[in-house]
């Protein structure tokens, strides 16, 4: 979760000068990682006083953001500076993932590592969207509880629903026939039914591709890739487009849906009403279908993987089909975007050693030369790069901001 550090000018008022540094050097921290920053180096990092930083790291440390701990060695000439981290207890963020076939729930702390994780697997296709979300939201109850025995408490929550998501609702999810859902209130009121007694807690929603791409970016290793693709496969084809390291949202926040790219007009029926959508082909189901295994889900997966290991021709063909098909449309995005690569998540992730090659020569058609097979610019997600994390991570966005917003009384 790099961040961009700068401080404020003269003409801003004290105490928003000061919120705001607070902020910057929270995030320094954070972005420093474990037991690697110092006042001396946060000083240097974000353009500040040492004075001023050791006088803002004390807030912090008395409010509980912060922790010391050891000493670290610059190898330059004076003393070792003491070692900061951000805490491992206090606020938190809670992201729910809600998907065709599972729930998942994270609880990521400051530094926007995952400590709780509960996750079941539930067809959630023809079933109410009342009920999907009252038992996302027990679950996310179940979740609450841990984090609290870690002295951990979530300051808010963010939803991964899969469709077209905006102003909180789900205005049309194909896949698990949703329309005009309103999730955010479901599920707030969900929650607090199964957590009574309790504050209610903020919540928010967003496309789980779009989580998905920023937990990728956040946690997961592209080094200086601020600019990216991101594609995931689960039973639908999601999608996201990440440009300078912020989401591309569209006129009306609907951008990155590629599983409703027509490959061919004439092709089978999608959910979405359209025909020969890249779903139809490169999704879940299509890739089932086409390697003759019955049924859905993980088990399904697992079997389709195993297959594609062990060579079976009718297995391979289907992901080299897939894999195909992805390449042809995403040889479209790369030529109308430029981004600096393309990332496959989801059931494309182990997968890739086959579906890479077919999808690595149709890239390689793109006309900027740049995407020859073996490039590089096609790779598969890391195992950090998931929607509910995502989520979770997001909600913590907004405590880096502005720490002294959730901090104890003392600090404020």
């Amino acid at each position: 979760m790099k961040s961009n550090l700068t401080p404020l000018g003269p003409k801003a008022d004290k105490d928003t000068v000061r919120r705001s540094n607070l902020s910057l050097v929270l995030r320094a921290v954070r972005d420093e990682g474990e037991g690697e920053a110092t006042r001396a180096g946060v000083a240097a990092r974000v353009g500040l006083t040492r004075a001023a930083v050791s006088s803002l790291v004390e807030q912090l440390l008395e409010s509980g953001f912060l922790t010391e701990s050891g000493k670290t060695f610059s190898g330059q000439a004076g003393r070792p500076g003491t070692a900061l981290k951000t805490a491992r207890t206090g606020p938190a963020g809670l992201g729910v993932e809600v998907n065709i076939d599972y729930v998942s729930v994270c609880v990521v702390d400051l530094a926007g590592t995952g400590r709780v994780r509960l996750t079941e697997h539930l067809d959630n296709r023809g079933t109410p969207p009342a009920e999907v979300l009252a038992r996302a939201a027990r679950i996310a109850a179940r979740t609450l509880d841990s984090a609290r025995e870690q002295e951990l408490y979530p300051v808010g929550v963010a939803l991964a629903l899969p469709g077209l998501v905006s102003g909180g609702a789900v205005r049309q999810a194909p896949n698990l026939g949703w329309n005009q859902v309103p999730a955010e209130e479901l599920f707030a009121a969900a929650l607090t039914a199964e957590h009574p007694g309790h504050p209610a807690l903020p919540v928010r929603s967003e496309n789980e591709a779009n989580l998905a791409a920023l937990a990728e970016l956040w946690f997961g290793g592209l080094e200086r890739i601020r600019t990216f693709l991101y594609l995931t496969g689960e039973i639908g084809v999601g999608g996201a487009v990440v440009i300078d390291g912020e989401l591309l949202r569209g006129a009306h926040g609907f951008a990155g849906e590629i599983g409703h790219v027509v490959v061919d007009a004439q092709g089978p029926r999608c959910r979405c009403g359209s025909r020969g959508c890249l779903e139809q082909y490169a999704g879940q189901a299509a890739l089932l279908r086409a390697a003759g295994i019955d049924g859905a889900g993980g088990l399904a997966v697992t079997e389709l993987e195993k297959r594609v290991r062990a060579g079976d021709e009718r297995a391979v063909a289907a992901v080299a089909e897939a894999g195909r098909m992805l390449g042809r449309v995403l040889s479209g995005a790369v030529n109308l975007l430029d981004p600096d690569a393309v990332v496959l998540g989801g059931i494309y992730r182990n997968l890739m050693p086959w579906l890479s090659p077919p999808a690595g020569e149709e890239l390689g058609r793109v006309v900027s030369g740049l995407w020859s097979p073996g490039g590089g610019r096609l790779r598969a997600s890391s195992v950090a790069g998931d929607a509910a994390r995502g989520a979770a991570a997001l909600v913590m966005t907004d405590v880096l901001a502005d720490p002294v917003a959730y901090a104890r009384p003392a600090m404020a």
